[in-house]
């Protein structure tokens, strides 16, 4: 089984993480898992002025940071796992990638980094509730 799992480095990436290291064996005896994070692009204005290595390394360390819970949780219990990294609309864009990369299901938390949090569920995770022809499990 094919597992992408969503994070943004949130309790709720963690909580997703921690629902698939308990469950795991409900998702067969070997299950490919990738972990992705989107990152939103920076504004066009701020790209400009900004040398192109400084925006880069802008990008890996936000990924760095977003991915750190998760790849802890999974190497200490020995699950292997392949990173993603994409920069683009979060909603759209992991609900593309787990079409394109033929995923079995998506795993995510409910809620994310942004400004909504509030919401009953997270802006990105309604997005891909909306965009995604893959199955998603969302976990609060």
């Amino acid at each position: 089984m094919k597992i992408l799992v969503a994070a943004d480095g949130s309790i709720y990436t963690r909580h997703a993480v921690k629902f698939l290291v308990r469950n795991r064996g409900m998702f067969g005896a070997k299950p490919e898992i990738c972990l992705l994070h989107v990152r939103p692009p920076l504004p066009g204005r701020a790209t400009a002025v900004l040398a192109k290595s400084t925006v880069n390394r802008y990008y890996s360390d936000e990924t760095r940071k977003a991915l750190a819970t998760a790849k802890r949780t999974l190497e200490r219990e020995r699950i292997g796992y392949r990173e993603a990294h994409l920069i683009g609309d979060p909603g759209t864009a992991i609900a593309a990638y787990a079409k394109k990369g033929r995923f079995s299901v998506v795993i995510m938390g409910s809620h994310g980094q942004g400004a909504l949090r509030n919401l009953v569920l997270g802006s990105v995770a309604s997005k891909v509730l909306a965009n995604c022809r893959v199955p998603v499990l969302i976990v609060r």
